[in-house]
């Protein structure tokens, strides 16, 4: 490790450079001088070093200075300060930058710095390290609790990929139950956002004047038992990720505020008058159409295209069965692991009952059936006679009338399983359209136009 490990020297004594050069050089580490921040500047530009040693009374450009710029420009490694003249407030404050020690130029500070320099390269390699294995761990378990392995939800984990590197706002839509949060947080995990808070609001669930006091806070007496200031959510969000669930359901009010949060990056406490300025990126998700509503002046258009930069949109369960069996039994495993009873297999009888169902309510329906039957099942064989009667029914056509407690929408349910009969049929008929527009007992020229109208490929 030592032996690769680049260090770089900055200070404008020849003399401590060239000490510092032969002693570690003879530690085995490649070492390269510079004799002020200016020109270490310039070699770090050029060259990935992993450890940075700095003294901090340097004309022009300090250590300090040198460890701002290069903390605002995202470097890696460690810094280490040297220094002749030791504060109290100069060592807090280049701690609390990201130094990773403070050191006196005493008569033996080259010994000291030796170990120093040691542990900095060990704590970088076990950061690294731990951030593979983070790595590592989310590809293994299909972006943390999102599970499939259908082509759909593959290509969902891919674009999860592909903008979680990025900034920009996400719009995740879906059905109620597909598991918007779930995706949300895959993106967060796998930003450079990771370490900072990830911060959930249902903006359905308050009225306007609870869910302004909640995203952006209050000040002592803004109102009726506001005793203290209060940070809101934006707030305790910073440099993190805030998810705004069922943003379809904000009021006009609500839509502008949160325009100018899009835009200005700075958000005003309710009764406050200072702009507080935060950096967070937003993710939001409804199970609406929010197109539609703009077209019917429901919904902001200017928010509209401000929120839905990236838009991902989650396929319900019964356009992807194939996943159907692995999520049964990812629920079966968790279950085992945190009910106090063992089951250890899903009846093939049971699977076949579950892969024939519609699941209106998607994966938490399914979630739901698989907890029920668990907690009723006597065996070791989840049976499929513990399953909701609404899933054990052989006639998919009468379980279109069960609609999960939590409600449903309707009319996107309608056209997803249009979609899905139209899909079967081009499957049965080998993708021959009019032998599939007879299965339906449709015209081929209907045929066609919702084939258009589902965006499915010819």
């Amino acid at each position: 490790m030592s032996k690769r490990s680049k260090i770089l020297v900055v200070d404008d004594e020849r003399s401590i450079r060239e000490v510092l050069e032969i002693v570690l050089k003879k530690e085995g580490f490649d070492v390269c001088a510079a004799s002020s921040a200016e020109e270490g500047l310039v070699k770090l530009k050029a060259t990935e070093f992993d450890v940075i040693i700095s003294d901090v009374k340097m004309a022009d450009m300090t250590g300090i200075d040198l460890l701002r710029e290069i903390r605002n420009n995202n470097y890696g490694g460690q810094f280490i300060l040297l220094t002749a003249f030791a504060t109290a407030e100069t060592a807090i404050q280049a701690l609390k930058m990201g130094a990773f020690d403070y050191i006196l130029k005493t008569q033996n500070f080259v010994e000291e710095l030796k170990l120093v320099v040691c542990k900095a390269l060990e704590n970088r390699r076990l950061r690294e390290e731990n951030t593979y294995l983070r790595r590592e761990f989310r590809k293994v378990h299909g972006m943390g609790n999102l599970i499939g392995k259908s082509k759909k939800m593959q290509d969902l984990f891919k674009m999860i990929e592909v903008v979680s590197g990025t900034n920009s706002t996400v719009l995740i839509t879906g059905e109620s139950g597909t598991g918007k949060e779930l995706v949300a947080k895959a993106i967060h995990l796998n930003s450079p956002r990771a370490d900072a808070p990830f911060v959930s609001v249902n903006c359905g669930a308050f009225t306007e004047t609870l869910l302004e006091s909640e995203l952006f806070g209050y000040v002592k007496g803004a109102f009726t038992g506001a005793t203290a200031n209060k940070k809101g959510l934006f707030e305790v969000a910073d440099k993190g990720t805030i998810f705004l669930d069922e943003i379809g359901d904000t009021s006009p009010a609500m839509q502008v505020k949160l325009l100018r949060v899009l835009q200005e990056r700075t958000i005003r406490r309710v009764g406050g008058t200072e702009e507080i300025p935060v950096d967070v990126r937003i993710i939001s998700a409804t199970n609406r159409d929010l197109a539609a509503m703009v077209a019917e002046n429901q919904f902001r258009e200017d928010l509209f295209y401000r929120i839905s930069v990236i838009p991902l949109e989650i396929p319900p369960l019964r356009h992807r069965r194939d996943d159907i069996p692995l999520l049964a039994n990812h629920f079966l495993s968790r279950l085992n692991a945190t009910i106090n009873k063992r089951v250890e297999r899903i009846s093939d009888e049971a699977l076949k009952k579950m892969e024939s169902y519609e699941w209106p309510g998607n994966v938490r329906e399914l979630e739901n059936a698989m907890e029920r039957a668990f907690i009723l099942e006597t065996s070791n064989e989840l049976s499929a006679v513990h399953l909701p009667e609404s899933v054990g029914s052989n006639s998919r056509m009468r379980n279109l009338a069960a609609i999960p407690e939590e409600g449903f929408d309707l009319e996107r349910y309608i056209e997803g399983l249009q979609k899905s009969f139209l899909e079967e049929a081009l499957r049965r008929s080998d993708g021959v359209q009019v032998k599939a527009a007879e299965l339906v007992r449709m015209s081929y020229r209907s045929f066609r136009h919702y084939m258009q109208k589902y965006n499915i490929p010819a």
